[in-house]
C-alpha cells in the first residue's frame, strides 16, 4: 500500500492520458462535481492538445448548460466516446453528438452505476430487466446515439426462461470524484456534500481496474480526525487527492448545513411553491389527487416538481414517504438546477443503493415528466428535436414503479390556455404536438407495462389518458374542453374513447 500524492489540479489533469477511460461522479448544478480537476484538465486540452481521445462515463448529468461539468470535455479531439445517462446539462456535448464528432451511448442512470459497481467487483457485467423494450434494447438501438457508434454494449440473455439485458463490463483508467475532507492518509468523506452520489462505485471501478483515483476536496485534515462512519471511500482506493478551498456546495453557492443534512432549519412556510403557470397548476393538483397516504413516492425532473407545492398545501407531507434518485429522502426537496438535493432530509444514502431499492419494486406512485406519448402508450424523454436528452434515472424508476404519473403539457412551443367562467379555453394551441403517432425512441414501454401490470396516467391540463390494453385511452376533460374541437385535432392518432368523466374541479382552484 502506499501514500496518496497531494498535488494541485494542474498535477492532477497531467496523470491522464491519450485514449484512457474517464468515470467522473457528480449531479446537477455543481453536486460533487470535481470542478478543479475538470478545469485542469481542459486547460491542459486547450493548451497541448492531450489528453485525446477519451472515454468520459457518468451516470447522472451535471454541468451549467454552459462551461461547466461535461462541458469541460466537450471538445473535439478531447473526447473520441462518451457513455452517460443525461446529457442536458451540457449544449456543448449534445452538438458533438448530434454532429457524429463523438461515439456517443445513452443507457440508464442506475444501471450506469450498477455496471460500474460489476466492474469494479470483476463480475461479467450487469444482467438486469431494466431497458427491456426501450432504445436501450439490442432489438432496437442498443443505446447507440448517432451513426457513428458502433460497439455493442448491451446483450439480450435468456435466464431461467426470462429475458434480461447484459450490459458488458469494460475497464476504468481514471476516476475524478469528490468529497468534503480527505485525511492525510487518503480517506474521504462527502459529510456537508449535499449528496453522495456514486463516488465509491467510480472510485472502486477504476481502482480495481489497474487504473487511478483522483479525489478533489475542500480540506485536507489531519489522520484519524474524521468520523469513521462519514468516510465514504477509504483511502486505500485514492491516489491523488486535491485540495481546493474554493469548492461550493453548489454552483455559486457557498456550503449550506441543511442541505449537507449537519443541521435542521426552521423553515418558514410548510414547503414548496405552486407554480405559477395555469397548466402547470392544473396539472400538478389533478396529479396530486393520485396520492395516498403512507405511499412510497418518487418525482422526477420538471412539471412534477409543482406537486410539492399542492402537498405542501395540503399540509400531507408528513404521510408520505418520499425519495429521488440521487438519494435524498422527505424533507424541503429543492427544484431546477438544484434538483435533487433537499432541506432537513431524513436521510441521504449512496444514488446506487437508492437505484437497487427503485429496480427491486419499492416504489408504490412515481410522478414524472413526459416528453412525448403515442398511440400505443410508450414515452419518450430522451430523444427530443433531434438533439439526446438522455433518460437519467427514469427508466429504473418508471419501469419498476407500481403505479406511474405522467405530467405534460398537452402540447409545446406556444400553447396558452385561459380559466374564464369556471371553463377552460384553449387561447393559442402549441406549435409541437406531444401526442404523436409514433415516439422518437422509446423511454418508457408500454407494452412491457401492461404485462406486468402496471397502472399508468397521462395527465395534462386539458385530459386525462390511461394506459389500456389496446393503447391509450382517453378518460377525463377538462370543463369547457370539446374533444373534437380541442383534443383530436392536435393529436397524432385517435385514442379510445369510451365513459369521459369531467377533470375534478378541484384541479382547477
Amino acid at each position: 500500500m502506499s501514500q496518496p500524492q497531494f498535488v494541485d489540479a494542474a498535477q492532477a489533469a497531467a496523470m491522464i492520458q491519450d485514449g484512457q477511460t474517464v468515470a467522473i461522479s457528480g449531479n446537477g448544478a455543481g453536486m460533487t462535481s470535481a470542478e478543479a480537476i475538470f478545469a485542469a484538465l481542459e486547460r491542459r486540452f486547450l493548451e497541448t492538445s492531450h489528453p485525446r481521445d477519451l472515454t468520459l462515463v457518468h451516470s447522472l448529468g451535471l454541468g451549467d448548460r454552459d462551461a461547466m461539468g461535461t462541458n469541460r470535455f466537450a471538445h473535439e479531439g478531447m473526447l473520441g466516446k462518451i457513455i452517460a445517462s443525461h446529457f442536458t446539462w451540457s449544449a456543448k456535448m449534445q452538438q458533438l453528438v448530434r454532429e457524429e464528432k463523438i461515439e456517443a451511448y445513452c443507457l440508464p442512470g442506475g444501471v450506469v452505476q450498477q455496471l460500474l459497481r460489476e466492474v469494479g467487483a470483476g463480475r461479467p457485467g450487469l444482467f438486469t430487466h431494466c431497458g427491456l423494450g426501450t432504445f436501450v434494447d439490442p432489438r432496437q438501438e442498443g443505446g447507440r446515439s448517432n451513426a457513428r457508434s458502433r460497439d455493442t454494449l448491451v446483450e439480450l440473455m435468456h435466464i431461467d426462461g426470462r429475458e434480461v439485458l447484459h450490459y458488458k463490463p469494460f475497464p476504468v483508467d481514471v476516476a475524478i470524484i469528490r468529497g468534503t475532507y480527505a485525511d492525510a492518509r487518503g480517506n474521504l468523506s462527502p459529510e456537508e456534500e449535499a449528496l453522495d452520489l456514486d463516488i465509491h462505485t467510480v472510485a472502486l471501478a477504476a481502482h480495481n481496474s489497474g487504473g487511478i483515483v483522483l479525489a478533489q476536496v475542500r480540506q485536507v485534515v489531519e489522520a484519524g480526525s474524521l468520523h469513521p462512519r462519514s468516510v465514504r471511500v477509504p483511502g486505500i482506493l485514492v491516489d491523488a487527492v486535491v485540495e481546493d478551498p474554493r469548492q461550493e456546495q453548489f454552483y455559486g453557492l457557498d456550503y449550506d448545513p441543511t442541505v449537507s443534512g449537519a443541521r435542521r432549519a426552521h423553515l418558514s412556510g410548510a414547503g414548496g411553491d405552486l407554480p405559477q403557470k395555469l397548466e402547470r397548476r392544473i396539472i400538478a393538483r389533478r396529479a396530486a389527487m393520485e396520492i395516498r397516504p403512507g405511499a412510497s413516492l418518487n418525482f422526477g425532473f420538471g412539471i412534477p416538481g409543482g406537486i410539492f407545492g399542492v402537498i405542501a398545501e395540503q399540509g400531507i407531507g408528513d404521510r408520505l414517504w418520499i425519495s429521488l434518485e440521487q438519494g435524498t429522502h422527505n424533507g424541503r426537496m429543492l427544484d431546477d438546477r438544484l434538483f435533487g438535493a433537499g432541506r432537513n432530509t431524513d436521510a441521504i444514502v449512496p444514488s446506487i443503493e437508492q437505484f437497487d431499492y427503485y429496480s427491486g419494486g419499492g416504489i408504490d406512485i412515481t410522478f414524472l415528466g413526459m416528453g412525448e406519448a403515442d398511440q400505443q402508450g410508450n414515452v419518450n424523454v430522451s430523444h427530443l428535436g433531434g438533439s439526446l436528452i438522455g433518460p437519467g434515472g427514469f427508466m429504473e424508476i418508471a419501469q419498476n414503479a407500481k403505479k406511474v404519473v405522467f405530467c405534460g403539457t398537452f402540447d409545446a412551443q406556444g400553447s396558452k390556455v385561459a380559466w374564464p367562467d369556471g371553463r377552460l379555453t384553449v387561447v393559442q394551441a402549441g406549435k409541437v404536438r406531444k401526442f404523436v403517432a409514433r415516439v422518437e425512441r422509446i423511454t418508457f414501454a408500454a407494452d412491457y407495462a401492461r404485462r406486468h401490470g402496471q397502472e399508468v396516467l397521462y395527465i395534462t391540463e386539458r385530459a386525462v389518458f390511461r394506459l389500456a390494453a389496446g393503447g391509450l385511452e382517453l378518460i377525463e376533460i377538462a370543463p369547457g374542453i370539446d374533444i373534437g374541437r380541442d383534443i383530436l385535432p392536435y393529436m397524432g392518432f385517435r385514442p379510445a374513447i369510451g365513459q369521459v368523466a369531467a377533470m375534478p374541479a378541484a384541479s382547477f382552484r
